[in-house]
């Protein structure tokens, strides 16, 4: 991962941010009527209240205040996404600059694909906000998803610069763009509106069920053994196509995407980079098993790549499953940042599939994720970004890194209190892989370390082999960075490392001993699997 402060220093070329108080909190107790309320009123209840006004003001002169804070959200999000809007009008105009550069032209690539999205994610946010949609079906946590996806966006656009060190590389035009603080604006407003976690459809109950996004005919589709698919992949010639990024070009071009595509890989090794796009959604790519169909490249930070598009598979088709697959980046522990996968799919679902790297192989990038009986391997931050995302029942196998390296599981990439994001792992294993078992006793291993201010990673009724530090937890290179700001948790582990004794004594490290603090981050209540795991037809746990 890259540098946190230098990170935050490439941040501040790219954006101008007032300053603020961290320690805001929207009280949910405000009385839902606005009446006699102008509209620095409203402002002065968010953290960055300077830009609200800003841009509040210069909406169109004869607009009301707002009525209330259902209003006041409709008028915020309304404003930001005209924000977003001109800011990708910017960062557009920046592909005249590149220079023929390669790595500029990455950098800008990546930035474009970011801020699509981050207006797709408004659009939806509005719709689904809107009083007058009747159709749309979308609660409060669906809108704190889609505006921490939002910002996530942003933050990975500028972690792009810092990859390739070429912060120089910028739009003056871009240095007073407040974007940032205007989705956290909204974050924090929805937040003050989210009441429990029965809002999210969240059940509790321990049962082995599948979750209730999930279709009847996804889970009929995950669990078969003989599926008819769309398209069939073939090396040898005996599908459709060759290549697994031919299958998802045509899926791209079907009328409606809301019916289940359905792509059967067959066994073989697919050297291929692949991209489901945004709009490009339901679909279901099957292989032959983790062993046998595998699709790998060898792009990295070190190659010239950022570490976005690095990615051997980027997945961005809301919806997306993917069962018996191994992803795979072959760069090596020398290449730096390497992704295998990177996910920014909602309510996306990965079985019995396997994620092989070293720095950085699983781009948990944004959105709810589950994944499930899946194997992932790496050294550095090997499981890292801003999802909400549930491990259950998965084999995590920390290699060998270079010499001098310690192995991290994790890096989670929260950097706003408001957002919903974080990584739980729930029943899985925390193993040493082959090449590092015979060093374990020379190379740590951590749980993990704050990338951003806010990063949130438990491990609940897992295996920790010997492996891991009796420290369990790492500092991002030696600071007291997040430390206070943080929330790590352990609930109920065992094995050779479960031992809390000897754990750091953070203020924002937690030995969790309360049931209700524990089913937190379980996969009913922090990713609301009920409302939608059931129709992917995954098996799940949804309480503790």
């Amino acid at each position: 991962m890259t540098n946190m402060r230098s990170l935050l220093v490439a941040s501040t070329i790219l954006f101008f941010f007032f300053s603020s108080s961290c320690s805001f909190v929207l009280s949910s107790n405000e009385p839902a009527s606005g009446s006699g309320r102008d509209i620095s009123w409203w402002c002065n209840t968010t953290p960055h209240p300077e830009p609200c006004n800003y841009f509040m003001e210069h909406r169109s002169p004869h607009s009301s205040p707002p009525r209330d804070r259902t209003n006041f959200r409709h008028m915020m999000v309304q404003g930001t996404l005209n924000q977003a809007f001109n800011s990708h009008m910017q960062v557009q105009q920046l592909g005249s600059k590149c220079n023929n550069s390669s790595q500029e032209k990455s950098i800008w690539s990546d930035c474009c694909k970011l801020y699509e999205d981050t207006i797709f994610q408004l659009n939806r946010t509005l719709e689904g906000i809107d009083s007058s949609n009747q159709g749309i079906n979308c609660s409060n946590f669906d809108v704190q998803t889609w505006l921490s996806t939002a910002l996530t966006n942003i933050e990975m656009c500028q972690l792009g610069f810092q990859d390739l060190n070429l912060t120089d590389f910028i739009s003056p035009e871009t240095s007073s763009n407040n974007l940032s603080q205007l989705i956290s604006n909204s974050l924090a407003i929805n937040g003050g509106m989210l009441t429990s976690p029965e809002e999210t459809g969240a059940n509790t109950t321990g049962s082995d069920e599948f979750p209730s996004w999930f279709s009847v005919h996804d889970r009929k589709l995950l669990q078969s053994s003989v599926v008819k698919a769309n398209i069939v992949v073939a090396k040898d010639g005996s599908g459709n196509y060759r290549t697994v990024q031919a299958a998802i070009n045509v899926a791209a071009k079907r009328r409606s995407k809301s019916a289940r595509f359905v792509i059967y890989v067959k066994r073989g090794v697919y050297t291929e980079n692949i991209e489901v796009g945004i709009g490009n959604d339901n679909i279901m790519m099957i292989g032959d098993g983790m062993r046998k169909t595998v699709i790998t490249g060898s792009r990295s930070v070190g190659g010239g790549y950022t570490t976005y598009s690095s990615a051997t598979a980027g997945i961005d088709g809301l919806k997306f499953i993917a069962r018996g697959i191994t992803f795979r980046n072959t760069a090596g522990p020398r290449k730096g940042q390497a992704v295998a996968l990177r996910s920014a799919s909602d309510l996306s679902v990965f079985y019995r599939c396997a994620f092989v790297g070293y720095q950085d192989t699983l781009f948990v990038l944004s959105q709810r994720q589950f994944y499930k009986q899946s194997y992932i391997y790496g050294t550095i931050d090997f499981i890292f970004g801003n999802a909400a995302v549930v491990f259950q029942s998965c084999i995590i196998y920390a290699r060998l890194p270079t010499h001098g390296q310690a192995n991290v599981i994790t890096a989670q990439g929260r950097n706003d209190p408001y957002q919903n994001t974080g990584i739980s792992f729930h029943s899985c294993q925390i193993l040493a892989a082959p090449d590092l078992s015979p060093s374990i006793k020379t190379v740590k291993t951590y749980l993990g370390r704050p990338w951003m201010q806010y990063s949130r990673t438990v491990y609940m009724k897992s295996y920790l082999g010997a492996l891991v530090s009796p420290l369990g937890w790492s500092t991002w290179d030696g600071s007291k960075y997040a430390l206070n700001t943080l929330y790590y948790g352990e609930y109920k582990n065992y094995g050779p490392a479960a031992s809390t004794r000897y754990r750091v004594k953070w203020k924002g490290y937690h030995v969790i001993t309360s049931t209700s603090e524990a089913s937190r981050f379980t996969v009913g209540t922090f990713i609301a699997g009920k409302s939608w795991l059931p129709a992917t037809g995954v098996p799940f746990t949804a309480g503790i």
